[in-house]
C-alpha cells in the first residue's frame, strides 16, 4: 500500500494522507542549524549540538506518537483543526505534505479555509523560516483565530529530561512586540538564547506550557484555544512555551501569508544585556529584517533549491529505469548529505542525547558525501582524526560542539583505526588534495601532540598490525563493525552496557572482518606510502596484507564461506560447527571487496552461501540460524529476539558490501538484485509493511525470523545510505574515483541496456555514456575518451581540462 507518491521533477515525496504507518520526516537545515519535521508538524530544532543546545522539546516513545512540534491551530468557530492534522486530530477536507531536499510544505483544508505551510532553514542564518499561507476558498468572508506553537527546551536535552527539581524553576522569557524570547539560564553561563516571532501585530500571546495547554490539558486542544484568547502569560520557573493569536478576517478568495521565524542567537560576553536583566537583542534582529516579508522568505527558499540542484550536479544519471534514477539522482544523495551531518546523533529513532558523531560512522559517511562538498569532508577528517589516541586507537564517538572524545561510549572498537584510511582514502582519490597528508593533527585533541595526518594513518595501520591474534587475525577489541558481537564482555548483570562493560581488550577473540577491512584498506595505505614517496613502507604495508590474506585462507575459511570470528577462547564464531549463528554476513562481503579468494574461487562460494543460507525478499539477513538462547561469550548480539536487529534482522548498512562483491566477481545480475531488495523506490508499494520512509535508507529490516518479518527500523541515520550510493555509483554503475584518475569500470545488469551520467571530478565534467547492448557487435568495444580509444579503465587527469566525452560499449 502507497501513502504517496514521487514528484522526480520538483524532488518531493508527496504524501497524500496524515496518519501515515510511522511519522515520515525531513530534516531542514545544511550546516548548523537543523531540524526534524514530521509529514504532520512534529520535530525539534538544534544549535550545532542534539544534546548541548536543543532549542524545542520533542517527547520520544510516546502515545500518541510523534508528541511535540512547530505546531499551528486554527479556531474556525469552535472548530479547531491544524494543518498538519496533529495534535488535534480534527479530520481535514484535504490533506497534503511534500518533503522535499531542505524544505517541508504541508497543507490542510478545512470548511473552505486552507492553510499551507512552507519550512525550511535558509542558508545562511541560524534559523528556521515558516511561510503560513491562509487562502479564504469559500463564497463569503471568514473569521478566525490562528495560533502558533512551539515548546522550548532548557538547552540541555538530556537534563531537560531528568533534571526536573531543577528545570521546574528556571524557566525565563522576555516578550517585546511580536517576538517571544527564550532566555532560560541566560544571566549566568551562556550568551545564547532563543526566540520565536511573526511579521505582524499579534492579539496575545503565552509563554508559560500550563497556561496555554492547561494543567491537566494537552496539545490536542490547549485550553487557550478552547476559549479562543490568550493568557500573555510571562514564564517564570516553570516550563516556556511561544505562543502567538492573531485574530484573521478573509474575503472570498483573499489570503494572507504570515512569516514564523525560529531562531537562535549569540552575544559576545561583553555585550549580553542591553539593561538590567534585558537580553541584547540586535543579533535576532538583523535575522528578523532579513526575512520579515514573504517575498525575502520565498527568495530565500530558492536559493535553497538552486544550492541543492548544484550539489546533485556533481553526479547525474540518466537511464530508463526511473526507481534507481531517482535514487542516485536525488534521495539517496540527500540522505548521505544528511547523515554527514547527523551521524547517528538525532533522528526519530536517535535522541541526540546520548551518541554523539561516531568515529567510524563518520569516517563511512564520507564516502557517500565527499564528491558533495570536499572541503567540509576535509574539515572533517581533521575533526575525526583529532580524536584518535596516539597509539592509532580512538575513542568510538565525540561529540559535535567539542569535538572532543566521548568517554562514556570509550574506546577499543579494534575497526575504527582502519575506518579512517578509508575516509582519507575516498577524500584523496575524490580531490587529488595529497597535501592534507601534510596538515598538523592533534592526537586526543592535544595540540602538543600534533602529527601531520600521515602518521595518523600509519598509526592507524600500525594498530591493526601490532594486535593479531593467535591465527594472526586481528584481535576484535571490544568489538568490530557489530557492535553487538563483545566477544569479550561477559556480562550477567541486567541493563549494563555491553559497549563499555567488561574488558575491552583480550588476546585472543579475532575478526575475521576486520582481517577482510586491513586487506582492503591495507592496500590502499601503501597506495598512499608509494604515492607519497615512501616505496619502503608501501612494501612493508603490502607484506603485512599478505600476511593476513594468507592467515584468512588458513585459519578464516570454514569450507563454504567466511568464519566470522573466533571467540575469547579460541572458538570459532559463524561456523557451520556452530548450533545458532552458523553463518555471517560481514565477512563474506569484506573479504571479498578486499580482494581474498577470488583467484581460489573461495569468493564465488561465499557469496554462493549468501544467497542460499542469509537471502530473503527483503533482504540479507546478518545471520543464520538466529539466536535462541543468550549466550554470555557472544554478548549483546545474542540478547535480541530472533529476527531483530543483529540477531538474524536485515541489516541494510552490510547488503552493499554484497552488491560490491558480487560486482567483483562480474554478476550485475546478481549485484542489482541485492541493491533492488533493500531500495525504498522498490519498497514504495510495501509500506504498511515496511513502515518507515519510502524515499530513505533504514538501518534495520525485521529478519525472516522475526514476528514482523520485513518491518522496518531506524531510518535516516545510516551508513546504508553511503554504502549503497558506494555500491550503485561506484561499482554497479562503475564510476569512481581513482588516485590518478576517474574510473568507469560497470558492471550492469541485463536489466539496464544503457546510461548516461554526469559526473564533476577534480574541476572538469565528464560526460559518460555506457552501452549495455550485447547485440550491437558492429560497435567498438572499450573504452573511448573524447573519441580515442584507451588502456584500461582509467581516465588520466590532466590538470586544467574542463570537459571529458567518454563512451564504454560493453563487451
Amino acid at each position: 500500500m502507497k501513502y504517496g507518491y514521487f514528484n522526480d521533477q520538483e524532488k518531493e515525496y508527496i504524501i497524500t494522507t496524515p496518519d501515515t504507518p510511522l511519522p515520515w520526516i525531513n530534516y531542514l537545515g545544511s550546516q548548523d542549524f537543523f531540524s526534524l519535521i514530521s509529514n504532520t508538524g512534529g520535530g525539534y530544532s538544534f544549535y550545532k549540538d542534539a544534546k548541548l543546545l536543543r532549542i524545542t522539546r520533542y517527547r520520544y516513545n510516546n502515545v500518541p506518537l510523534d508528541s511535540n512540534g512547530h505546531y499551528y491551530y486554527i479556531n474556525d468557530n469552535g472548530t479547531i483543526w491544524n494543518p498538519g492534522w496533529q495534535p488535534s486530530q480534527t479530520p481535514l477536507d484535504f490533506y497534503e505534505c511534500r518533503h522535499g531536499l531542505g524544505y517541508t510544505r504541508y497543507s490542510g483544508k478545512k470548511n473552505g479555509l486552507k492553510a499551507e505551510v512552507t519550512a525550511f532553514v535558509p542558508l545562511q542564518d541560524t534559523c528556521e523560516i515558516h511561510k503560513v499561507a491562509l487562502k479564504n476558498e469559500g463564497h463569503e468572508a471568514k473569521d478566525f483565530t490562528f495560533y502558533s506553537y512551539v515548546e522550548f527546551c532548557l538547552w540541555n536535552a538530556m537534563d531537560d529530561m531528568t533534571n526536573f527539581q531543577r528545570n521546574l524553576s528556571i524557566g525565563e522569557v522576555e516578550v517585546e512586540g511580536s517576538v517571544i524570547y527564550h532566555k532560560t539560564e541566560y544571566r549566568e553561563r551562556r550568551n545564547h538564547f532563543a526566540y520565536y516571532s511573526v511579521n505582524a501585530d499579534i492579539d496575545g500571546f503565552d509563554t508559560d506550557r500550563n497556561t496555554f495547554v492547561g494543567t491537566y490539558g494537552s496539545n490536542k486542544e490547549p485550553v487557550m484555544i478552547q476559549k479562543n484568547r490568550s493568557g500573555n502569560s510571562m514564564a517564570s520557573g516553570w516550563s516556556p512555551i511561544g505562543s502567538h493569536r492573531l485574530s484573521i478576517h478573509l474575503e472570498p478568495g483573499e489570503e494572507r501569508v504570515l512569516i514564523f521565524l525560529l531562531g537562535y542567537a549569540e552575544n559576545p560576553d561583553g555585550q549580553k544585556w542591553s539593561a538590567p536583566d534585558v537580553i541584547n537583542k540586535q543579533p535576532a534582529k538583523s535575522v528578523l529584517k532579513k526575512y520579515g516579508t514573504a517575498a525575502q522568505a520565498e527568495q530565500a527558499l530558492t536559493e535553497l533549491k538552486l544550492y541543492w540542484e548544484n550539489l546533485l550536479s556533481t553526479f547525474y544519471v540518466s537511464m530508463a529505469d526511473e526507481k534507481t534514477a531517482r535514487m542516485v539522482n536525488i534521495w539517496n544523495q540527500y540522505q548521505c548529505m544528511v547523515t554527514f551531518n547527523m551521524s547517528r546523533s538525532a533522528s526519530y529513532y536517535e535522541s541526540g542525547t546520548g551518541r554523539g558523531m561516531g568515529f567510524r560512522d563518520s569516517c563511512q559517511d564520507l564516502l557517500g558525501f565527499v564528491h558533495m562538498i570536499p572541503e567540509r569532508a576535509r574539515e572533517r577528517i581533521i575533526d575525526i582524526a583529532s580524536t584518535q589516541f596516539e597509539d592509532g586507537s580512538a575513542y568510538h564517538q565525540y561529540q559535535p560542539l567539542t569535538k572532543k572524545g566521548n568517554s562514556d561510549i570509550g574506546s577499543g572498537f579494534n575497526d575504527d583505526p582502519l575506518w579512517l584510511i578509508a575516509g582519507v582514502s575516498a577524500y584523496i582519490r575524490e580531490t587529488g588534495d595529497w597535501s592534507i597528508l601534510k596538515e598538523p593533527v592533534p592526537f586526543d585533541n592535544d595540540t602538543s601532540k600534533s602529527q601531520p595526518l600521515m602518521e595518523h594513518l600509519r598509526r592507524s595501520f600500525g594498530y591493526t598490525k601490532s594486535h593479531l591474534g593467535p591465527h594472526g587475525l586481528p584481535l576484535i577489541g571490544r568489538a568490530d563493525w557489530n557492535d553487538c558481537l563483545n566477544l569479550n564482555c561477559f556480562s550477567t548483570e541486567p541493563g549494563e552496557s555491553f559497549q563499555t562493560s567488561g574488558p575491552s581488550e583480550g588476546p585472543v577473540a579475532e575478526s575475521v572482518m576486520i582481517a577482510g577491512m586491513y586487506v582492503k584498506y591495507g592496500k590502499e595505505y601503501a597506495q598512499i606510502c608509494r604515492m607519497t614517496g615512501l616505496p619502503d613502507e608501501a612494501l612493508q604495508a603490502e607484506a603485512s596484507v599478505q600476511e593476513v590474506y594468507d592467515a584468512v585462507l588458513n585459519a578464516g575459511w570454514d569450507g563454504k564461506w567466511f568464519l566470522r570470528a573466533y571467540d575469547a577462547f579460541g572458538g570459532k564464531v559463524g561456523s557451520k560447527d556452530c548450533e545458532e549463528g552458523q553463518i555471517y554476513i560481514e565477512p563474506q562481503g569484506f573479504c571479498v571487496m578486499g580482494g581474498i579468494g577470488i583467484t581460489e574461487g573461495l569468493a564465488e562460494q561465499a557469496l554462493d552461501s549468501v544467497r542460499e543460507r542469509l537471502d530473503t525478499p527483503y533482504g540479507i539477513v546478518i545471520l543464520q540460524p538466529a539466536y535462541s538462547i543468550y549466550h554470555k561469550h557472544l554478548g549483546e548480539i545474542t540478547s535480541y529476539p530472533p529476527g531483530y536487529k543483529e540477531n538474524a534482522g536485515i541489516f541494510c548498512h552490510n547488503n552493499p558490501w554484497i552488491t560490491i562483491a558480487e560486482t567483483m566477481l562480474g554478476r550485475g545480475n546478481r549485484a542489482f538484485e541485492v541493491y533492488s531488495r533493500t531500495c525504498p523506490a522498490y519498497t514504495e508499494e510495501i509500506s504498511e509493511i515496511h513502515k518507515t520512509e519510502p524515499y530513505v535508507y533504514s538501518q534495520m529490516i525485521a529478519g525472516k525470523d522475526a514476528k514482523n518479518f520485513g518491518e522496518a527500523k531506524n531510518s535516516w541515520l545510516t551508513g546504508t545510505a553511503a554504502w549503497t550510493f558506494v555500491s550503485i555509483t561506484q561499482h554497479i554503475l562503475g564510476i569512481r574515483p581513482g588516485f590518478h584518475g576517474l574510473i568507469i569500470d560497470p558492471c550492469l545488469p541485463d536489466t539496464i541496456k544503457e546510461f548516461s551520467a554526469v559526473r564533476k571530478f577534480r574541476g572538469a565534467d565528464y560526460h559518460i555514456h555506457v552501452n549495455n547492448d550485447r547485440s550491437a557487435s558492429n560497435e567498438m568495444k572499450g573504452l573511448l575518451v573524447d573519441g580515442e580509444l584507451i588502456k584500461g579503465n582509467e581516465i588520466p587527469y590532466i590538470e586544467g581540462k574542463k570537459e571529458y566525452h567518454i563512451s564504454l560499449n560493453l563487451a
